[in-house]
């Protein structure tokens, strides 16, 4: 094969091109080289890369970057803000899930037993699905419509979503459930550090009902009920939980009198388990313990948003006592800026935002 038959086949003179012969095992090849226009060649390939590299960098991205799903708000709160599943570590969450999956199986296994119906009501709560964990008590209620325990876990989910009304009903069924009724220690579903649990179920219904009052605004009927539960509260950790409520009830009813008797039997060597922060309040009541050092919490905390939550409500509190507003107000801003807004004391700060920007 030679130039003629290119001559033959090609539509441009045979004197535009040169053809070259090589060999090689598999045979001889041929290829055609232009050299006349080897330079126009090479700038034209030149080119065609620039253009290239040009559109490459210019051109609009026709892929979407990947998105997650928006959470959704578990509730609004009292002030319009709306209110998300707490942020928690892997393996609290890991922690959560699992209880939550033992509860459903056992649940499944035996749906008419109490204590499953309860179990899984309270897993389910610890995720802060309040709702679900209310509307698994209303369907335990059909199947045991006088259980004192399954009103008392409801009406305390209807105070996680500020339903305060629909709680003191509850816990006034219950407090008639219990009446004659023998008391018994209620297990922790977050147990403490010393995995003890230090209340019971009667002491449970009247607390809750205490706090349902107070948060309704009614300080005499929270009063009533946490003077019943100052009977109950058999150990140092429910006596400072229970005094911190009762004061702050009789302070806000304007009984400073009856409140600082209460005082008297805080002291600073109390042994708590589980309600520090309750006690440091009630030791700033005293006089023992300054603002500064209540509103200080350190890093090494396990949970330092709950901690400012109880511990920031009392020094909130403390300001209004003292005619200071707008302390007041800074304070309870900070407690609702958190996350743990299923805490009392961050319900409470809502309460009296609310009430005190009116």
């Amino acid at each position: 094969m030679g130039a003629n038959m290119f001559d033959k086949c090609l539509f441009f003179p045979v004197h535009w091109f040169q053809t070259i012969k090589y060999r090689s095992s598999f045979g001889e090849y041929y290829y055609i080289r232009f050299p006349k226009y080897d330079k126009l060649m090479q700038k034209s390939l030149f080119l065609l890369v620039l253009t290239t590299l040009w559109l490459s960098c210019n051109q609009t991205p026709t892929h979407k970057a990947p998105t997650t799903e928006a959470p959704q708000a578990i509730l609004t709160s009292l002030l319009g803000k709306p209110l998300y599943e707490p942020e928690r570590s892997p393996s609290a969450q890991h922690r959560l899930d699992s209880n939550l999956q033992v509860a459903r199986q056992n649940y499944e296994a035996n749906p008419k037993l109490e204590e499953n119906i309860i179990w899984l009501g309270r897993r389910t709560a610890y995720l802060s699905h309040y709702q679900k964990a209310i509307d698994i008590y209303t369907q335990g209620l059909e199947v045991f419509p006088n259980s004192a325990k399954l009103y008392r876990h409801r009406g305390h989910r209807y105070i996680s979503l500020r339903k305060f009304d629909q709680a003191i009903t509850d816990f006034e069924v219950a407090v008639k459930l219990i009446k004659d009724q023998e008391d018994e220690i209620e297990p922790d579903g977050i147990p403490n550090r010393l995995n003890q649990p230090l209340s019971s179920l009667h002491f449970n219904i009247w607390y809750h009902l205490g706090l349902a009052h107070y948060l309704a605004g009614d300080f005499a009927k929270a009063e009533e009920a946490f003077r019943v539960c100052m009977e109950l509260s058999s150990n140092p950790d429910l006596l400072c939980a229970t005094s911190d409520w009762l004061y702050m009830a009789l302070r806000r009813s304007g009984n400073k009198a009856e409140a600082e008797k209460l005082l008297a039997a805080i002291t600073p060597d109390m042994n708590m388990i589980e309600n520090e922060a309750y006690h440091k309040r009630l030791l700033m009541y005293k006089g023992e313990v300054s603002v500064e050092d209540l509103l200080e919490v350190g890093e090494a905390v396990a949970d330092r948003d709950l901690a400012l939550a109880t511990q920031g409500y009392g020094v909130g509190n403390w300001y209004l006592y003292h005619d200071e507003e707008a302390k007041a107000v800074g304070i309870f801003e900070q407690v609702v800026a958190g996350q743990q807004w299923a805490a009392f004391g961050y319900i409470a700060a809502e309460v009296d935002l609310g009430r005190l920007q009116k």
